[in-house]
């Protein structure tokens, strides 16, 4: 397994590693880089049967600031370089992969690889062994094919109508998208004059040379997109979700909480059933100092209980330390502890344990993909604040598509006022027509996850026989190449 160095991509490739653990049927070798895998060690449980395989990488090699290996440490607009850099991985992971046929000394070798979205070009190496290759995408289905036909169908901005409208000429099905639904990086992509569409393009197109498309996604919320990747790409599509870590176990992913278990616990504890509203805009993203001063304005006067993971806003560097001084209201987070009303969390917080327990009514979310198969798993309706690459058409699959969702603001750049924000929290927390069947809806697709995953003898769910099959197609190439 080798996901690209990002915490949003490597988090689902964890769980899918523990999901095939727990089966006593398969070894994991989980490759990366130096940094990325020491940081996996030191988050494994002791016992794990993983193996941890590094791959050479030296970031300053390829105009990246020194000692970067992960999205988390790279400016945003230096991805594109780092994306660009893994291509110097091949020699390094064909040599891995030798090695680990020949370990084998002719028994049985690997059985798959499974990499990264941007690791298309491993599917040559694949081939070369005759190993069986996977892409796994840690997203969704309708927000990766929006992802991909507008990065495989630049420029947008010349066919948008007068109201900043226009459709995807390959995936009519996904109906207008609008220019705001647009990155910064997206609106400014044409055709090769710009880093993000060139490397874009260039890790994208070998997707058609892989032997299948593992999805962390249910067949049955996400049909569009399954049905897209099937007919533009001509390989089989597995959606094989929701791959998440389990309660309890978000410490895995190699994040230090910015609070303990137990005092959230026991805040939360103190809280009436389906009363507050938690707050996070994931690892990587975080908003203008003005929305977050409007957010916070909206928090306390909204007088729902809530609590709210913090980075420092845009504009200053987001693993530094927050300042509550600096960019939250004068007093704000004093009067909210005092009140009892809020818990502002510094850095990280035991999300899947949040989300799970029975006082959270709704997630305010920037609906990465993860976040929202988390809340959904739990029956937690979303307000959604899009911020970057696919989320903005997660929000449009679960607003429109689903129900599931409301849409408070969009981007890091558009203007919010509190009152807004106030009454959308109300709109979906209080009992408003709307608001009841949001919970309504959440509740159905609580329960069509659980029936998807099920796995007993005579009663298999959706992703339960998608995992099947895939493994199956693994063997089959296997006794083929062998025999």
């Amino acid at each position: 397994m080798f996901p690209f160095m990002a915490q949003g991509h490597i988090i689902p490739f964890l769980a899918l590693a523990f999901q095939l653990i727990k089966t006593n049927k398969y070894t994991i070798t989980f490759v990366n880089t130096h940094k990325n895998i020491n940081k996996l060690r030191s988050s494994l449980p002791p016992n794990s049967s993983f193996n941890l395989l590094e791959i050479p990488f030296n970031s300053s090699d390829h105009n990246l600031p020194p000692d970067t290996e992960n999205t988390d440490s790279v400016p945003y607009n230096m991805v594109p370089n780092l994306i660009e850099a893994t291509l110097s991985f091949k020699p390094h992971f064909s040599k891995l992969v030798s090695g680990l046929v020949s370990e084998e000394n002719g028994q049985r070798k690997p059985l798959c690889i499974i990499t990264g979205m941007f690791f298309g070009w491993c599917a040559e190496i694949a081939q070369e062994f005759g190993v069986f290759h996977a892409i796994f995408i840690g997203g969704g289905g309708f927000g990766f094919a929006c992802y991909y036909s507008l990065w495989m169908n630049l420029p947008h901005r010349n066919n948008t109508d007068s109201d900043g409208f226009f459709l995807l000429p390959d995936f009519p099905e996904a109906s207008r998208l609008h220019v705001t639904q647009l990155t910064d990086y997206l609106r400014v992509a044409d055709h090769g004059n710009d880093a993000f569409s060139v490397v874009l393009k260039k890790v994208l197109s070998p997707w058609k040379n892989v032997d299948g498309i593992l999805i962390n996604t249910v067949e049955e919320l996400d049909n569009i997109g399954l049905m897209y990747f099937r007919r533009e790409i001509g390989r089989q599509v597995w959606p094989i979700g929701p791959v998440l870590l389990s309660t309890g176990s978000q410490a895995r992913a190699g994040k230090e909480l910015g609070i303990s278990q137990d005092v959230c616990k026991n805040w939360l504890d103190s809280k009436p059933c389906s009363s507050v509203l938690y707050v996070s805009f994931g690892s990587q993203n975080t908003i203008a100092p003005s929305q977050m001063m409007e957010l916070a304005l909206a928090l306390e006067a909204s007088g729902k209980d809530f609590i709210w993971v913090v980075r420092p806003p845009v504009g200053f560097d987001i693993n530094s330390e927050f300042k509550a001084d600096e960019y939250l209201p004068e007093g704000f987070e004093e009067r909210i502890k005092i009140s009892r009303q809020g818990l502002v969390v510094h850095n990280w917080a035991p999300q899947v344990d949040i989300l799970s327990d029975k006082s959270v009514s709704a997630f305010l979310s920037h609906c990465g993909w993860n976040s929202v198969l988390e809340a959904l798993s739990h029956g937690v309706p979303i307000i959604g604040w899009p911020m970057a690459a696919e989320q903005f058409y997660n929000v449009k699959l679960l607003e429109e598509k689903i129900g599931v969702c409301v849409e408070v603001a969009r981007g890091k750049s558009c203007q919010v006022k509190h009152k807004e924000i106030v009454k959308i929290i109300e709109l979906v927390m209080d009992e408003t027509e709307k608001g009841k069947e949001m919970k309504r809806k959440a509740c159905e697709i609580k329960e069509t996850i659980e029936n998807a995953i099920k796995d007993e003898v005579n009663n298999k769910g959706s992703s339960t026989k998608a995992m099947d099959e895939f493994f199956n197609a693994a063997l089959t190439m296997r006794e083929s190449t062998i025999g």
